[in-house]
């Protein structure tokens, strides 16, 4: 690969980390072709992108698009695999765990979530249970609803009951 190569796949590389800032670093090590290929296509299917890199490349592309990124640097060694967020954050760590169900590969390494870094297979449980947006709105919203309707219901059966209660009076005093 000439240097010209690696200057456009590092711009590349940069680019798409701005597109998605967040995204998970596996190891394919000893995977077959047929494996990565089978893998490449559930991410496909999820709308996920995924792109095997040298490690240096990837450094530099980190380097470039922001100084929070060191703390990965210690695991991009061997092969790299990485696999881009859409919006649901999770995607990429459920798909690898579905994939999984058959085989132990690909190995997680690390993912980037919202400013935060996970890593070792430890982790991939808590990765692939984090919640994305719109489910942590959705969330908020209901947990917001939930006090303001449950006044109004008060507010209502209380309403007919004392509606009930000053008529009752009122035909007592006629």
């Amino acid at each position: 690969m000439t240097k010209e190569e690696k200057y456009k796949l590092v711009n590349e590389l940069t680019e798409v980390l701005k597109q998605h800032p967040n995204f998970m670093v596996l190891d394919t090590g000893g995977m077959s072709v047929e494996k990565i290929n089978r893998f490449r296509r559930a991410c496909f299917q999820s709308k996920l992108k995924v792109q095997v890199v040298k490690n240096t490349l990837l450094k530099k592309a980190l380097q470039n698009f922001g100084d929070n990124y060191e703390a990965v640097y210690p695991v991009l060694k061997q092969n790299t695999t990485v696999v881009f967020a859409n919006e649901n954050l999770a995607e990429p760590a459920k798909v690898l765990k579905d994939f999984r169900k058959e085989d132990e590969m690909p190995r997680f390494k690390a993912a980037f979530i919202e400013n935060s870094f996970y890593y070792g297979e430890s982790n991939l449980d808590a990765v692939a249970s984090i919640k994305s947006k719109q489910e942590v709105l959705g969330e908020v919203i209901s947990l917001l609803q939930s006090p303001i309707s449950n006044l109004l219901g008060a507010l209502q059966s209380s309403g007919g009951t004392i509606h009930g209660l000053l008529k009752t009076i009122e035909e007592k005093n006629q």
